[in-house]
């Protein structure tokens, strides 16, 4: 059965869209079909201004409207601390537990030799940079996922934090139990988190 060509695009583009199967990407396809149009204008607006309207911060590498980003420009966070997680949305789950008020670092990925991602191809240069060029940072947190890749990571930016000899008195720490392996950290509640926050280890 032929369908029409402005069904099928928007299928295909909903399928290249992660954990989105072809059965997902029909459905909400034939979904929007009954979606009043100013909806629908709204929708497609919002997408359109979406990398328009955002910015990657220069010293975090979070996402944000302004850079610095809002936690970087706040006088209140602790600037000894730098918690370094993989994505934005792991900062959006430390930030619901109230519990860190320190700064963070985003990653944007974990190291995955199968997929041809190295050091170089996610933010790690800048992390080391950062902790370089910053001599009020105490304490590195990494809380890169609890899988394979994660811990790939987090070893090798502790090789790395620990080869530079003029930050000698830098701890590096590890989110403690509390994480399931294998879980992403941004579905894990506040409780588990900040647990974790607690029980971290030094590495």
């Amino acid at each position: 059965m032929k369908i029409p060509r402005a069904i099928s695009a928007l299928i295909d583009s909903f399928q290249r869209l992660p954990g989105i199967g072809p059965k997902s990407a029909q459905r909400l396809t034939y979904y929007l079909l009954h979606v009043p149009q100013i909806e629908l204008d709204n929708f497609s607006e919002a997408v359109k201004n979406l990398k328009k309207n955002t910015t990657l911060c220069t010293k975090c590498r979070n996402v944000g409207e302004e850079d610095p980003c809002l936690i970087c420009s706040d006088m209140s966070r602790d600037i000894s601390t730098i918690l370094v997680v993989e994505q934005p949305l792991d900062v959006l789950a430390f930030e619901k537990t109230g519990k860190y008020n320190g700064l963070y670092h985003v990653l944007h990925g974990a190291i995955n030799p199968l997929e041809n991602i190295g050091p170089d191809e996610i933010y790690t240069g800048d992390l080391i940079e950062r902790v370089k060029k910053d001599k009020g940072v105490k304490e590195i947190i990494i809380a890169t996922n609890p899988t394979m890749e994660g811990e790939a990571t987090s070893m090798y930016i502790t090789k790395r934090l620990k080869s530079l000899s003029q930050i000698s008195n830098l701890r590096v720490t590890r989110l403690g139990m509390g994480i399931p392996t294998g879980a992403d950290l941004e579905y894990a509640d506040e409780v588990t988190l900040f647990q974790a926050l607690q029980g971290r280890r030094d590495i």
